[in-house]
């Protein structure tokens, strides 16, 4: 942000940037299609952003560093690992609500990154998969959750709020905090009445 709050060019870029990659896929988008999204000449942009791949590089490494950092507050937190999964599980939607593109790109378009950056945002992401399993673990250890596969949980977890980056849209039928109430309901209480 510059000292006036307004987004610098680069964050602007940046941005629409990732809207553009959610809907024609990294490829499918060149940078004459992100400046005239932003309203500049191409010319102009590198004066901000060096290639395409910077800024793909840009977007996947900012979110798996939210992801993680997260993470590892919620580790720290003095709470049961069900209230753990919880918190996590909403930190999870609130990004994707609140940085879909984004999260989007970071998701469906990290396979581009040059071989280098890929291995360690694939070791980014393990860390921060390890760690969430850890607390599934824990948890299963402690009584607090049924006995299964912390994989297993894990996995059906991230796979049931992944789809939250393509439907959720603000004005929909319910708020970003009833869609967070609703998953939780559903991933950690199941369908049934009991």
């Amino acid at each position: 942000m510059t000292k006036n709050g307004k987004p610098t060019k680069r964050q602007v870029i940046l941005e629409e940037a990732a809207k553009l990659f959610k809907d024609k896929g990294y490829v499918g988008t060149s940078m004459r299609d992100i400046a005239g999204q932003v309203g500049m000449e191409a010319a102009s942009m590198y004066n901000h952003i060096k290639s395409k791949d910077e800024i793909l590089d840009s977007i996947c490494f900012r979110i798996s560093d939210i992801y993680i950092a997260q993470l590892q507050e919620v580790e720290e937190l003095p709470l049961s690992f069900g209230e753990k999964i919880r918190v996590l599980i909403r930190l999870h939607i609130q990004l994707m609500v609140e940085d879909g593109p984004d999260v989007s790109v970071a998701n469906h378009d990290y396979k581009y990154l040059p071989t280098s950056r890929l291995t360690e945002f694939t070791e980014a992401r393990r860390r921060y998969e390890k760690g969430f399993a850890a607390l599934i673990a824990a948890g299963v250890a402690a009584g607090e959750f049924q006995a299964v596969n912390p994989t297993v949980a894990l996995y059906t977890i991230l796979s049931a709020v992944r789809w939250v980056e393509l439907w959720f849209k603000p004005g929909r039928s319910l708020s970003a905090q009833e869609l967070e109430d609703h998953i939780i309901t559903m991933l950690l209480n199941g369908l049934e009445k009991r």
